[in-house]
């Protein structure tokens, strides 16, 4: 009986569905442990202090290029097709709905959730963590639930000023490079954009947020190893965010489509 089981529990990828549940349980966790008093409230302020401070430079600093590329590929297509006037729509809907998100949640995953990851990864090894839990303080409530509705907050305010910045880039490039029309890009924009456009960017962007702070978290609170097993850990929260990111951007992006009918001219 007991070999039947130790075998059940080894087939291939039996550890990826472990991993998987117990990170799922760990997001449960913060959703009933958000609710709960006290709030962390001084742990949430530094750490959302912490996140902007090493996030809001180098994401502004991948705004603009992003912006300008996104514009500048718009431009030459729709200048081949003829179809000039729709420049600004079509370049300034991709920023802010497909790049803007994206963009704040990989920095945020890269710079703010793997210094998060670091910090949890270097208290467990200390058994810092197990000493909280023998005192009878939650260590998800205490360090986990500030971590994570930082990185949420600041991944929404980021989100916004990518989205500044990436059509303000976008608009001096095709502009002025491209010979553009400002009126047409302006008037193209107002004509086809709508208010759901920016709610289901801030949505991606709090989504996501959650998400690098969920996997920077479980991956900081389970390092294996030593010193070594948190390097790891940081490395494999990077990379297990990212992929979580694109498959979320896919699932919310075909829900917006088809929930929220285009607007037309």
């Amino acid at each position: 009986m007991g070999t039947r089981t130790t075998r059940a529990s080894s087939f291939p990828g039996a550890g990826a569905i472990r991993e998987t549940g117990r990170l799922y349980a760990l997001g449960l966790e913060v959703g009933r442990y958000t609710f709960k008093r006290p709030f962390q409230f001084r742990e949430f302020i530094q750490q959302f202090w912490f996140i902007a401070s090493v996030s809001i430079l180098p994401t502004a600093l991948v705004a603009i290029p992003f912006g300008a590329v996104i514009a500048l590929h718009v431009g030459s297509l729709t200048t081949q097709i003829g179809a000039q006037s729709f420049t600004g729509a079509a370049s300034t809907l991709a920023i802010v709905q497909q790049a803007s998100p994206i963009v704040t949640a990989l920095l945020i995953a890269g710079a703010g959730g793997s210094a998060m990851c670091a910090d949890l990864g270097s208290r467990t090894i200390r058994e810092e963590i197990d000493a909280m839990e023998v005192l009878g303080v939650s260590p998800i409530q205490r360090l986990v639930v500030p971590r994570v509705l930082a990185a949420m907050g600041v991944a929404a305010f980021l989100n916004g000023m990518v989205s500044v910045v990436g059509v303000l880039g976008g608009y001096f490039f095709n502009v002025i490079l491209q010979g553009g029309t400002p009126g047409a890009y302006l008037a193209s924009f107002s004509a086809l954009a709508q208010l759901p456009d920016l709610w289901i960017s801030e949505i991606k962007a709090i989504v996501f947020g959650f998400v690098a702070g969920i996997v920077a978290s479980y991956r900081g609170l389970n390092p294996k190893g030593g010193p070594k097993g948190v390097g790891d850990a940081v490395n494999q929260s990077v990379v297990i965010t990212f992929l979580l990111l694109f498959l979320l951007n896919l699932v919310l992006s075909t829900l917006y489509l088809q929930l929220v009918p285009p607007k037309g001219m």
